[in-house]
């Protein structure tokens, strides 16, 4: 039971992932579910679903469907609607169910394809990932499926990994692009917020691409492969900038640890230190953390409770599995912490004699902090 939670929810599924990367592209995306997996994206992970239109559907999955595994509805629906909407790609999500039958997405999709003549791909989802791992795979495809020729414009960059989940609404992610451009780079291309599928198309272009949150990663490392293009990962937040500009002009990999490896190696005391913990997203987490360490030179820890963190994590960091486990790293740290930084649902499992300072975050706490959400790129 170490990985079971009692009291914090779980973070946003992968399902949910891939419909908030490809919300914005233009294409159709369907969750192959009876309906369950699309009603928690709608009213917790979504905030654009009352604004902004997307070709976003449920196939309405049923029991004797599923039982006789009958996919000639599943492709005969999707078939019926993509002629009459004409969207630019499909994108066939799984969730528990198929995913215990056995459906095989890569098969329907290909006869898909073959019939519409639409591109169509399977995003391989199950419902028991989070979303980085949705999101990750859903701009991967879409890596996969960019064409051109790396003709690259001088200091230009490719935004990798943002959606509402991480970065709220998108005056937010407005901010993060002007942080960039007013240091005198040009964003050819967000993925996937504010952005067109014709724009990513540009990615090959880009000198070199920043990953903002880990939900980029895959895609960075897709278009690395094929195009020759370095990233950097970091998010360029106010009180982080100068060390992001130059693990750009470096093509440095991951810019906060290099910081990190930097101001520990100046400020290190003997015995222990005063600790600030952030719990959360890694990237982005970890960009804040080295922003607190520049000007405060206090010590600060990341404590993620997300799968995907290897690479992302300095010496100290923790990833956590469950409730239990971060209660224990919280308990270990107890003697020196002066503070913790979380979305506000983690004040629960977190001491009681410790300052809480709240960050909320959609892919945690859904809807329920919006009007709360900082602007990431302002602080510091």
């Amino acid at each position: 039971m170490k990985r079971s939670y009692k009291i914090i929810p779980i973070y946003t599924a992968d399902v949910s992932g891939v419909c908030s990367a490809l919300y914005e592209l233009g294409g159709m995306t369907v969750m192959h579910d009876p309906s369950g997996c699309n009603s928690t994206y709608n009213t917790h992970d979504e905030i654009r679903w009352y604004d902004q239109d997307s070709m976003i559907y449920i196939s309405g999955l049923t029991e004797i469907d599923a039982v006789m595994g009958n996919d000639e509805k599943l492709i005969r629906d999707i078939e019926i609607a993509a002629e009459e909407l004409k969207p630019k790609f499909i994108a066939l999500a799984g969730s528990p169910i198929p995913y215990m039958n056995g459906t095989d997405f890569e098969a329907i999709a290909k006869i898909l394809e073959q019939d519409l003549g639409i591109p169509a791909f399977s995003v391989p989802t199950n419902g028991m990932h989070d979303y980085v791992y949705g999101v990750g795979i859903a701009l991967a495809e879409i890596a996969k499926r960019i064409e051109g020729k790396r003709e690259v414009t001088p200091k230009s960059v490719n935004l990798l990994g943002v959606t509402p989940l991480d970065f709220g609404p998108q005056e937010h992610v407005d901010a993060l692009i002007q942080n960039v451009e007013q240091a005198g780079w040009k964003v050819l291309s967000t993925w996937a917020m504010g952005d067109t599928l014709e724009n990513l198309a540009r990615a090959p272009e880009a000198e070199v691409n920043l990953v903002v949150s880990s939900t980029g990663l895959r895609a960075a490392e897709i278009l690395r492969e094929r195009f020759g293009t370095p990233y950097v990962t970091g998010t360029p937040i106010r009180g982080f900038m100068k060390t992001l500009l130059n693990a750009m002009e470096e093509k440095k990999q991951v810019a906060y640890l290099e910081e990190e490896k930097r101001i520990r190696g100046f400020t290190l005391e003997s015995g222990k230190r005063d600790t600030i913990i952030l719990i959360g997203e890694p990237v982005i987490m970890k960009s804040l953390a080295a922003a607190i360490e520049i000007k405060y030179r206090i010590n600060v820890k990341v404590i993620c409770p997300l799968k995907e963190t290897d690479g992302l994590l300095a010496d100290g960091d923790v990833a956590v599995r469950g409730e239990e486990e971060l209660e224990q790293v919280l308990l270990r740290e107890s003697e020196n912490l002066k503070g913790v930084v979380a979305d506000p649902l983690y004040r629960p499992v977190c001491p009681e004699n410790v300052t809480f300072y709240e960050l909320p975050h959609i892919a945690f706490s859904g809807r329920i902090y919006k009007k709360k959400l900082p602007v990431l790129a302002e602080l510091i």
